[in-house]
């Protein structure tokens, strides 16, 4: 119950700040205050780095179900531990989407459908208008990398200590180059929530963003254990990141 608790928590986290700072603060009026892109960027970065320290010592510090698989795939993870943070990162996920659709709701005018609300798309609900072709190859390819990260920041001859910092600056990397794209998921639970208070277009395009994650996750785990991982006896995020 500590792990899940720790997901819950930093699944929240991740969900509320980082589709907070799109949905509040990216825009603010007509004045040049918003933090744009590269605010939520590191928005989305930040909650990453900063519950990896409070509770990554918890439960690893996944925070998303492909991240989950992902581990399972490179054998630093049960499987059958994996349906419960699963289950709970979108149960977080959702609940964080709920309060922050109960604070945007309190400025006049609010329309989740209208705004976007943070939600990811391609084709016409794509930022920049990408194609369903280029969302899933982005979304592959950034998921795939985003788990080289956290697999080698963590591996047991890396620098102790530093990995939230590299995992971190890693989904703030990720999201300069994909927000224009997709508005930058690589997380299946971050997806999910806000797209249920969103309307039909979001909830028809989720598919992508539930699979392609997933995808790229999986084949990171498999590629980085078959080139790079050297240790004959995985061990879990917690212990590899101790010290």
């Amino acid at each position: 119950m500590h792990k899940l608790g720790a997901e819950f928590m930093g699944t929240f986290w991740l969900v509320f700040a980082g589709c907070g700072s799109a949905v509040l603060a990216a825009k603010f009026g007509d004045t040049d205050l918003g933090i744009g892109f590269v605010g939520v960027a590191l928005a989305f970065g930040l909650t990453v780095l900063t519950m990896a320290y409070a509770v990554g010592h918890i439960s690893g510090g996944h925070f998303n179900p492909a991240v989950t698989l992902g581990l399972c795939a490179a054998g630093r993870f049960a499987w059958k531990e994996a349906p419960g943070y699963i289950v709970t990162q979108v149960v977080a996920a959702i609940a964080a989407a709920g309060v922050l659709f109960a604070i945007a709701s309190g400025k006049q005018g609010f329309s989740a459908s209208e705004s976007g609300f943070a939600t990811n798309g391609y084709g016409a609900h794509s930022p920049g208008g990408y194609s369903l072709v280029s969302a899933l190859i982005v979304e592959i390819v950034l998921t795939a990398f985003f788990l080289f990260i956290i697999l080698g920041s963590t591996d047991t001859r890396a620098p102790k200590g530093f990995a939230p910092i590299a995992i971190g600056l890693g989904l703030t990397l990720i999201h300069l180059v994909s927000i224009p794209v997709t508005n930058t998921s690589v997380n299946p639970a971050r997806s999910i929530g806000p797209a249920l208070f969103a309307g039909s277009v979001p909830l028809g395009q989720l598919w992508l963003f539930i699979v392609a994650p997933i995808i790229g996750a999986v084949i990171a785990g498999v590629v980085y254990t078959a080139l790079l991982d050297r240790n004959p006896h995985p061990v879990s995020l917690q212990e590899s990141n101790a010290g």
